[in-house]
């Protein structure tokens, strides 16, 4: 997964631009994967392990009336969270994980319901939900895996975001 982590440092450090991440489920996997390449410093700000609901509120902004209807895995609450994780942290990017890793269902969702999402500048906002199997570690890997792919991705599509952000749109 190193090769994943540095693909997207890569990416952002290419555009100058940082990132953030919030993390419920795999808390802190994301960040100690990206943390991992060297030089990481030079883009990632930080991360949040946001673990209780609570913190997803009262940290990350994430709406109370949002979290007591659909619960903390929901496709909104992860998009809430990246966003709030760039407001947070100063970052140009923000991403977040939230769902199920096991091995007891949470909020009437099932083992292995993930969301993960995306928040960049220029309104960049992805989210994807993911339903995996296998137990409580493979999740959390696998979850790891998908939001740096997704990551890449998004910075890949959106090259010229940060710098048109930066020109001040222009």
């Amino acid at each position: 997964m190193t090769s994943e982590a540095a693909e997207v440092l890569r990416r952002l450090q290419e555009r100058g631009g940082t990132l953030g991440v919030a993390e419920s489920l795999t808390g802190g996997l994301a960040a100690a994967e990206l943390t991992s390449v060297p030089g990481a410093s030079r883009c990632f700000r930080g991360s949040v392990t946001a673990y209780a609901t609570s913190v997803k509120r009262e940290l990350l902004g994430v709406d109370a009336g949002l979290l007591a209807e659909r619960g903390a895995v929901d496709a909104e609450v992860a998009q809430a969270m990246a966003t709030g994780v760039r407001r947070v942290l100063g970052a140009d990017w923000g991403a977040s994980t939230t769902g199920v890793a096991g091995p007891e269902p949470q909020d009437g969702k099932p083992v292995g319901t993930v969301f993960i999402a995306v928040s960049g500048p220029g309104g960049v906002r992805k989210v994807t939900e993911l339903r995996l199997n296998g137990g409580r570690a493979d999740i959390r890997k696998e979850t790891v895996r998908s939001l740096l792919q997704l990551l890449s991705g998004e910075l890949g599509e959106n090259a010229g975001a940060q710098d048109t952000e930066q020109n001040g749109g222009n």
